[in-house]
């Protein structure tokens, strides 16, 4: 999932003081103030509110940085600042991670020394997720697949195709368009696209990709990925258990082929996601937890919690 961010322009004179405000899906923050000029005026009305916004006030002689987390679940920002005449009890660059549906004070600039000219310049990136999370390895995920269902995996961990960097511990199971899918683990849904029907083995597809986001208990975030258009079944807010039905899969996105595509990570940072390796429980090992193989087809095991009666249909086509 692509880092988000939004373009923040703000220049600042002895009279005056504009403010622009631009949001979007991916982004980039830039900034830039000097000393002893008026508030900024409101950004322009937008059709749709940022879920996240970067916003500052100033305080006498300090400016204070606030961060506004609409999401879901917590965000990871980091900023580069550039500072001229001022300074800060917080080192840059800096990141740090806002809770989910709070407004946090992220650090204050002061001048030095006080009184002289100032200017400040910063740009801002943030990533869904926790910087903080640490992975539950005691717990043991479901094949994300109707019980008695088998799928074979078409790309594993390291795959060669595409499971690198902050990929490098996903599963790929092969799968025909419209196959149900199904909560590997139970968490909080955070986020969910599906209203695109495009897809293909270039990168520049990548921004198409349908998805449902869970939040786990332990922080990290569940990915399932390259859903049918209109596949989705669950919404943001809704608590969902393991086995429950929450989409269908599809070939949208960075996609070579009708697949599952399923991750756990944390973040890194305001740019980079951190894949995990987590273990499954199949029919095949019903008394352990197993790391898949690619490869190998597995068969989820029948006491997973079943969801409506699955789509009639095979493994089939190449995956990734």
């Amino acid at each position: 999932m692509t880092a988000r961010y939004f373009q923040i322009s703000l220049r600042q004179c002895r009279i005056g003081r504009i403010g622009l405000l631009l949001a979007g899906l991916l982004g980039l923050s830039f900034s830039s103030g000097f000393a002893n000029v008026p508030p900024p005026q409101k950004a322009p009305p937008q059709d749709k509110a940022p879920a996240v916004k970067v916003t500052t006030k100033r305080d006498g002689m300090l400016t204070r940085f606030y961060v506004e987390n609409d999401e879901l679940c917590e965000i990871t920002m980091s900023f580069d600042v550039a500072l001229l005449n001022l300074k800060s009890e917080t080192k840059f660059p800096y990141t740090a991670t806002f809770p989910a549906g709070k407004v946090t004070e992220a650090f204050i600039l002061a001048p030095t020394p006080e009184g002289t000219n100032w200017e400040y310049s910063y740009t801002n990136y943030y990533k869904m997720g926790s910087s903080c999370a640490h992975h539950d390895d005691s717990a043991i995920y479901r094949l994300p697949y109707a019980p008695g269902r088998r799928y074979k995996v078409s790309q594993g961990y390291n795959g060669g195709f595409s499971h690198k960097g902050s990929n490098q511990y996903a599963i790929d199971w092969q799968m025909p368009e419209g196959t149900p899918v199904f909560a590997a683990r139970e968490g909080l849904v955070v986020k969910v696209k599906d209203d695109s029907n495009a897809g293909g083995s270039s990168i520049k597809y990548d921004p198409f990709n349908n998805y449902v986001l869970i939040r786990h208990s332990d922080g990290t975030l569940g990915h399932y990925c390259h859903l049918q258009k209109a596949g989705v079944t669950v919404k943001p807010g809704q608590l969902v258990k393991a086995g429950d039905l929450i989409a269908h899969s599809g070939n949208t996105g960075f996609s070579s082929g009708p697949h599952l595509h399923f991750s756990v990570f944390k973040t890194r940072d305001g740019r980079e996601r951190i894949s995990l390796p987590v273990k499954f429980r199949t029919a095949e090992d019903r008394d352990k937890a197993v790391s898949l193989v690619e490869g190998r087809r597995y068969k989820a095991a029948e006491t997973q919690t079943a969801g409506p009666p699955p789509a009639a249909g095979g493994s089939s086509g190449a995956a990734f």
